[in-house]
C-alpha cells in the first residue's frame, strides 16, 4: 500500500467532514484500497491528489458515462442515495474506467474557481485601499478562469441583510464572520484599474471542455457552489481582464513592470500556493520584496506557509506583515483577526 497516498485520503476525509458526506466516506475507503491508490498515484506531481482523483470521476459522470454510481451524486440526481453505500459502485467504476481516469489525472490541474472565497477577499481589498487610497491593479496567480478577479462586481452579505460591494449585483455571496472582531467594509467596492490573471492553464468558460472540468471540481452535494459558478461566469462576460498562460512566479516582475504608477499593485492567490514547491514559494516572496523596494505592493494569500489568510506589503520600501483571517476552504465563514 502507498502509505503516503493513503494518509492524504485520510486527511482529505477530515476536510470533507460536515461538507461532503460522499467524499468523506469514499476517502476513508480509498485509503485502504491498494488498487484505487495505484490509480490515484498517476496524479501529476504537486497536485492535491484526492481533489484531482474525485474530479476525474465526477468529470466522466457529468460527461454522460452511464453507471449506477451516478445515483450517489447530488449534482446528477435530485435525491442521491446514502453515501455509506457508494464505495462498491465507486470502486467498480474506477476499475472499469481506469484507462480513462489515468490520462485525466495525468493531464488536468486542480483549478477550483471557488467564487465564495471572494467574501473574505473583499474586506482584505477594502483594507488595502484604505492603507494607500489608490486604485488597485490586481495580479492573480493561479487565476483559472478569472472569476475571482472580478470580485468587485459581486455583492456581499455578512451575518446581516446589509449588502456591500456591488449592491445591485446578480450574484450575492453570503459568508459568516466568526469571532468578536468585525472587518472594515466599504459599502461600495474599491476602484480597480487593472485585472491580470496568470495560470499554467487558463480556463475559458466559453470552451465546453474547460467549463465541464471546472464544474467537475465542485463537490457533488454543493449545489449552491454550482449556482455561484454559473452566475459568476455570466458576470465575467464582457469584463476587461487579461489572462496569461504561464508561470506566475517566474513572470511576476515582467507583469508588474507594465502597471502604471497611478495604481497600487495587489498580488493575490487563494489555495494555490499549496501546489507550489518550497523553492517557488521562496522565489515568489523574494520577487515581491524586490518589487517592494522600488514601488508599493501588496501580497494577499493563504495556504502558503500555513492555512491562514495573510497580507504582506511594502509601502515606501518598508515591510509590513499581517495575519488577516482564518478562513473556510469554500468561503462559507471566516474569523477576522485584524
Amino acid at each position: 500500500m502507498n502509505n503516503l497516498l493513503s494518509e492524504r485520503f485520510k486527511v482529505f476525509a477530515t476536510e470533507c467532514k460536515g461538507s461532503s458526506r460522499l467524499y468523506e466516506q469514499l476517502s476513508l475507503a480509498i485509503a485502504a484500497d491498494d488498487e484505487l491508490l495505484h490509480i490515484a498515484s498517476y496524479c501529476g506531481e504537486g497536485q492535491p491528489v484526492p481533489n484531482l482523483f474525485f474530479a476525474a470521476v465526477h468529470y466522466l459522470l457529468l460527461k454522460g458515462t452511464d453507471h449506477e454510481l451516478q445515483e450517489f451524486y447530488g449534482s446528477l440526481v435530485d435525491h442521491p442515495r446514502e453515501a455509506e453505500a457508494a464505495f462498491p459502485y465507486f470502486r467498480l467504476f474506477c476499475l472499469q474506467h481506469n484507462n480513462e481516469i489515468i490520462p485525466i489525472v495525468q493531464s488536468k490541474l486542480v483549478q477550483t474557481n471557488e467564487v465564495r472565497r471572494c467574501a473574505y477577499l473583499y474586506p482584505a481589498f477594502c483594507s488595502m485601499y484604505e492603507k494607500i487610497k489608490k486604485p488597485l491593479a490586481l495580479i492573480e496567480i493561479g487565476t483559472s478562469a478569472g472569476l475571482q478577479l472580478i470580485w468587485d462586481k459581486y455583492g456581499y452579505q455578512y451575518n446581516t441583510s446589509e449588502r456591500y460591494g456591488n449592491i445591485d449585483a446578480e450574484l450575492v455571496l453570503h459568508s459568516k464572520v466568526h469571532g468578536d472582531i468585525r472587518p472594515y467594509l466599504l459599502k461600495h467596492s474599491p476602484p480597480v484599474i487593472a485585472r491580470i490573471g496568470i495560470d499554467l492553464h487558463v480556463n475559458n468558460l466559453e470552451d465546453p471542455e474547460d467549463n465541464l472540468w471546472l464544474k467537475s471540481l465542485i463537490w457533488p452535494e454543493h449545489n449552491e457552489r454550482i449556482v455561484n459558478f454559473e452566475k459568476a461566469g455570466a458576470c465575467l462576460r464582457g469584463q476587461s481582464i487579461e489572462l496569461i498562460q504561464g508561470n506566475g512566479v517566474k513572470r511576476l516582475a515582467e507583469i508588474a513592470s507594465k502597471i502604471t504608477e497611478d495604481g497600487v499593485i495587489g498580488v493575490f492567490h487563494t489555495h494555490v500556493a499549496n501546489q507550489m514547491t518550497h523553492e517557488d514559494k521562496v522565489e515568489l516572496t523574494d520577487r515581491i520584496k524586490k518589487i517592494g523596494q522600488e514601488r508599493d505592493i501588496f501580497h494577499l494569500y493563504n495556504n502558503m506557509w500555513d492555512s491562514n489568510l495573510h497580507l504582506d506589503y511594502y509601502l515606501d520600501g518598508k515591510e509590513y506583515k499581517e495575519t488577516v483571517a482564518e478562513t473556510d476552504g469554500h468561503g462559507r465563514w471566516f474569523h477576522w483577526m485584524l
